[in-house]
C-alpha cells in the first residue's frame, strides 16, 4: 500500500510517500514545492496544481492524505491555506485518488502520542518510525511524511 500525505499551502506544498509492507513502513519520496511569490496568486495556485499532479504521476500512490486547514490569528491566510488545499484536492482528485482528511492535532497524535506535540517532536518521529539517517528537511515535507504516517495508522 503506497500513501502519499500532503502539507498543503499556497507558498509551499509539502508532500510524502511512504510504502506500508506489513507492518514496516518505508519512505519512497518527500520534498516541497516551492513556487514564485512574485509570480500572481492564480499562476501559483496553477503551479501547486501542476506540482502535485507530477508527483501523484511520478509515485502514483494508492491513497491520499491531506492536512486539514486549523484557524488561526488571521481569517484572510486561513482563506488562502483552504485555497491551497482546494487546489491540492482538486489534483488528486483529477488523478481519481481516494482523499482523506485529518486534523493537525489528528496528526501528532497519531505520530508522537500528543495532540499539542511540537514540530520538532513530530519530525523526530517521523525520522525514527521511517528509519531516515536526520529529520526529514523541508519541514514541510515532514509534516507531510507524519499525515502520510497517520493515515497509516488509522487504516
Amino acid at each position: 500500500m503506497r500513501i502519499m500525505g500532503i502539507d498543503p499551502g499556497t507558498r509551499v506544498v509539502g508532500y510524502g510517500v511512504v510504502e506500508l509492507k506489513g507492518s514496516r513502513l518505508q519512505a519512497v519520496a518527500f520534498g516541497a514545492l516551492r513556487v514564485n511569490l512574485k509570480a500572481s496568486y492564480p499562476e501559483r495556485l496553477k503551479r501547486i496544481f501542476l506540482g502535485l499532479s507530477k508527483v501523484l504521476e511520478e509515485f502514483d500512490p494508492d491513497e491520499v492524505a491531506i492536512e486539514q486547514a486549523f484557524y488561526g490569528k488571521s481569517v484572510s491566510s486561513a482563506l488562502r491555506m483552504g485555497e491551497g488545499r482546494g487546489v491540492a484536492i482538486a489534483a488528486m482528485a483529477v488523478g481519481e485518488k481516494p482523499i482523506f482528511e485529518y486534523s493537525p492535532a489528528e496528526v501528532k497524535r497519531s505520530v508522537v502520542g500528543n495532540g499539542r506535540a511540537h514540530k520538532s517532536q513530530v519530525q523526530e518521529m517521523v525520522r525514527m518510525l521511517l528509519g531516515l539517517p536526520e529529520a526529514p528537511q523541508p519541514d514541510d515535507a515532514g509534516d507531510a511524511l507524519a499525515v502520510a504516517i497517520c493515515h497509516c495508522n488509522r487504516r
